[in-house]
């Protein structure tokens, strides 16, 4: 049997961490198996589904490399065949028309609550005689076998079992024709001949449902392996507030893909104790059995370092590509500076994503005014007459960091000064900082003529 997996989400929104994870398992155990992945649009949902949505969830799953080998197909193309198949479920008693009416259907809700029993649907018209009302637009209903039970031998949460009588006959076809989630999933299942189902646990209670309508077609029924939730740090539901957020936002946020996708992998499943691993491993490792049955918790902390060892390895010319936007929004221009690759080369251990590269880049560019505080504290009466001595010095050595730093520590031990009361005001003339990476390599790349620009212009913010 081959492995056909799908990805199915419905397009009223972006594409979220959740359903980017579930993409990626998918993917993964297709590939693992080598089998076929499948994108499907759910968009059946008429008033939320929207074209940008859609677009969303594409460029999503473009960015994350996760390439599907059939679609996307789109539910609202395949109405057609819904109508088929309910058609072929009416004519052999196995579905009914309900022309219970909105009010009708609350009004029998509020009586069960205040029975205190399980809302659901009392089957009025599962056999009913009766001529139907004028005027009601009916929904097609699925005759749910009322005797017996239904097994899920769940890949991941093991076996569950519930009786049918926990089940009612749930709709078909809403009254304008278009079919509902449980009913458009099962026909969609079943004509692309997915093997296994693997979906978040907050589907495991339509699962029965489905098991159900496909039996009642004489269907085989695919695996079922239902992924638990992602929770915030704190425990709690994931709200954007701690990570529930487009896939894009974490692009533009300055995150490397396959840095977000070995983050995704590792939320709920592990390989031993690696942490750092590439997509090929996690296709020959990958297997349902590794997944954990308990919620995993999203930590933006181990992101952002998964991300950085990732920065760490990455070419520095792909780098020097990504880091260009961030630098634009910045309004820093590359052109005529010092060269990019270098400059990411130099900085690229000391921060953790592009956004913040891009940010410590910055005064190779443009050069950035220091704080008050910080030319009050640096440049002072006693530096000025060293740093000058050292433009002078600046003016004829050869441009090389060595040369640069044993100019640095010539002059201290000729004013009998230490190390950083030379190498402190000079990075704040020149970057207008306090962290950067050491100042000869910093000087080197900046260039003799813009170091010495810059030197001459903050001279006269010394102290008298």
């Amino acid at each position: 049997m081959m492995v056909r997996t799908r990805f199915a989400p419905s397009p009223t929104g972006y594409l979220h961490i959740g359903g980017a994870r579930t993409a990626l398992f998918s993917w993964a155990y297709a590939r693992k198996h080598g089998g076929k992945f499948i994108l499907r649009i759910e968009d059946t949902d008429l008033e939320r589904s929207t074209q940008q949505s859609i677009q969303a969830i594409l460029d999503g799953m473009a960015w994350l490399g996760l390439d599907y080998d059939e679609g996307p197909f789109y539910q609202m193309q395949r109405l057609a065949r819904y109508h088929e198949v309910a058609e072929q479920l009416l004519q052999n008693n196995q579905a009914y028309y309900c022309y219970a009416t909105k009010e009708e259907l609350e009004e029998m809700r509020e009586q069960q609550l205040a029975a205190g029993l399980k809302p659901r649907y009392d089957g009025r018209w599962r056999d009913s005689k009766k001529t139907p009302p004028a005027g009601v637009k009916p929904v097609l209903r699925f005759k749910n076998p009322m005797q017996g039970h239904v097994t899920i031998n769940d890949q991941i949460k093991g076996r569950i079992t519930v009786a049918n009588s926990e089940l009612d006959d749930l709709v078909l076809l809403r009254g304008d024709g278009v079919p509902t989630y449980n009913f458009s999933v099962v026909i969609d299942d079943l004509d692309m001949n997915i093997s296994h189902v693997i979906r978040g646990d907050d589907h495991v209670n339509n699962t029965p449902r489905q098991i159900n309508i496909l039996k009642a077609l004489n269907a085989p029924l695919p695996e079922y392996a239902h992924v638990p939730m992602i929770l915030g740090a704190n425990g709690e539901r994931l709200s954007k507030r701690h990570g529930a957020v487009s896939v894009i936002q974490y692009r533009e946020n300055g995150y490397l893909p396959e840095a977000l996708t070995n983050y995704l992998a590792r939320l709920g499943w592990s390989h031993g104790d690696e942490e750092i691993f590439s997509r090929e491993q996690l296709v020959e490792w990958f297997d349902l059995s590794a997944i954990s049955r308990s919620p995993a918790k999203f930590n933006p902390e181990k992101l952002h370092w998964i991300n950085q060892q990732y920065l760490k390895k990455t070419d520095n010319a792909r780098l020097a590509e990504l880091v260009i936007p961030f630098l634009a929004k910045d309004d820093c221009h590359v052109t005529g500076g010092p060269d990019l690759a270098l400059v990411v080369d130099l900085l690229k251990e000391r921060v953790n994503t592009i956004e913040e590269l891009a940010d410590a880049a910055v005064y190779f560019y443009r050069p950035l005014e220091p704080a008050d505080e910080l030319k009050t504290q640096h440049l002072t009466a006693e530096a000025k007459p060293i740093l000058a001595a050292l433009i002078e010095k600046f003016n004829h050595i050869e441009w090389t960091r060595e040369s640069i730093h044993a100019e640095i520590k010539t002059a201290a031990k000729d004013h009998d000064v230490k190390l950083p009361k030379i190498a402190m005001p000079l990075r704040i003339m020149v970057t207008g900082e306090v962290h950067t990476p050491s100042i000869d390599a910093v000087l080197e790349l900046l260039g003799r003529e813009e170091t010495l620009v810059r030197m001459n212009n903050c001279l006269s913010s010394f102290a008298d």
